[in-house]
């Protein structure tokens, strides 16, 4: 099943809400296997809205449409679907109960514009709405369902989780949507399809690939669809043993794994813990690995050390370092490293010191250059990164380069134990 969702509202077009509705209800139905075709946004405007209602009959087999079902002059939504099924407005008690049992429980007089909201088009199924006094409305026409429900989100919610998805489900018209999405890092886009590019090209047609690249990572998502649950799950696992042994260090998890919890459970499997000393990422890092449940039972602590006195006194740089070196190199990561180990007497160390931006950069250390530093109990490692010129994506790509790079120094440390 396709379907075409359609708000109703000019605050949605000037700006004065954001359309919360549609991106809710486009995973939902993506759950329930129905694909999202398109999202439109159309004025309080009737030809508006007799345009977007044909055109979607056109394209789709579900149109869901949310707003303009209000008590005001304002809402022509209820209005505008009599005209465009051929039909007439008609008083539902039901509805009409349900609504004065709210105004009573409030304690609030009912008036003639709350009474109005019982008014359904005659020939529509009546949706209960459980928060709120509009009704849903379920229309069927040309094997194209329309839905109309209100805009008000919390009362759009409950009306599709408690009326539209069971209804939708129970009528035999829609398929299995299955999603696997594969987290990597450290390998960019295009190079990423070309490593995988004969993987790809084998997939069978009922698995479709899809890059979803930011500046920190790339997903790859395998969306497989069809009828049979367990065949498609048995699919998608095969393509995945088969993904991984392309990728076997780039690939950190799946779905809503992250890459502190990665190598958070790489640290506990193996009894080990971690501390982190920051300088250009300012604590970032620290705030990745604390937002991983159970954290505690890895991670020792942290020290932003921005200021260069703080790197001398807490973490045991050398000042001469730091004069011969400069604040952003090998041997000052290196010390910083060294250094929060020691203070937090933990296994493993990260350490960050580079040049944020969007100023402080030279000829030989450009805005974006970063040095990390890996202490362990049998290394003491830095790598030197540069990455871009905008202050706030350095600090995240260096916090998951940084991470990143602590799983695969485990990983090389303490080898047969990973997430995959």
């Amino acid at each position: 099943m396709i379907a075409e969702i359609i708000t109703i509202g000019d605050e949605i077009l000037i700006g004065q809400i954001v359309d919360t509705n549609s991106a809710w209800l486009a995973g939902k139905l993506n759950l329930a296997g129905i694909e999202v075709y398109q999202i439109t946004s159309v004025h309080d405007d009737r030809e508006h809205i007799l345009r977007a209602l044909a055109d979607a009959e056109r394209r789709v087999d579900l149109v869901l449409i949310t707003g303009g079902l209000g008590p005001t002059k304002d809402d022509i939504t209820r209005n505008t679907l009599c005209e465009y099924f051929g039909m007439k407005l008609v008083f539902h008690e039901p509805t009409f109960a349900q609504i004065r049992d709210r105004f009573l429980k409030r304690g609030v007089d009912l008036n003639r514009l709350n009474q109005d909201q019982a008014l359904v088009p005659d020939g529509c199924t009546v949706l209960r709405n459980p928060e709120g006094t509009a009704p849903g409305m379920w229309f069927e026409r040309n094997d194209t369902i329309f839905i109309s429900m209100p805009g008000v989100p919390f009362e759009m919610k409950a009306v599709t989780e408690q009326e539209v998805l069971p209804r939708l489900v129970n009528s035999g018209k829609l398929k299995v949507i299955i999603h696997k999405t594969v987290l990597t890092q450290g390998v960019p886009e295009s190079m990423l399809a070309m490593r995988i590019e004969e993987w790809e090209n084998s997939l069978p047609p009922f698995i479709k690939l899809a890059y979803l690249p930011n500046p920190m990572l790339v997903r790859l998502r395998l969306t497989a669809t069809g009828r049979d649950t367990e065949l498609l799950r048995e699919e998608l696992d095969r393509q995945v043993e088969r993904l991984k042994i392309l990728l076997p260090v780039e690939i950190y998890g799946f779905d809503e794994d992250t890459m502190a919890g990665s190598a958070g459970k790489l640290l506990q499997e193996n009894h080990l813990t971690i501390a982190v000393a920051e300088s250009c990422t300012g604590g970032h890092i620290a705030h990745l690995i604390t937002l991983t449940p159970g954290a505690s039972a890895w991670y020792k602590g942290g020290v932003v050390a921005y200021d260069n006195a703080v790197k001398t006194s807490v973490l045991g740089v050398s000042e001469e370092v730091i004069r011969q070196y400069g604040a952003v190199s090998e041997q000052t990561a290196l010390a910083m490293a060294a250094g929060v180990r020691n203070l937090m007497q933990s296994d493993f160390a990260l350490a960050t010191t580079g040049i944020a931006g969007p100023d402080g950069g030279s000829e030989e250390k450009p805005v974006g250059t970063v040095w990390m530093a890996i202490a362990g109990p049998t290394k003491l490692i830095a790598q030197k990164f540069v990455f871009g010129n905008n202050r706030e994506r350095n600090i995240m790509r260096s916090s998951q380069t940084a991470l990143q790079w602590l799983r695969r120094t485990i990983m090389e440390e303490f080898p047969g134990h990973n997430l995959m």
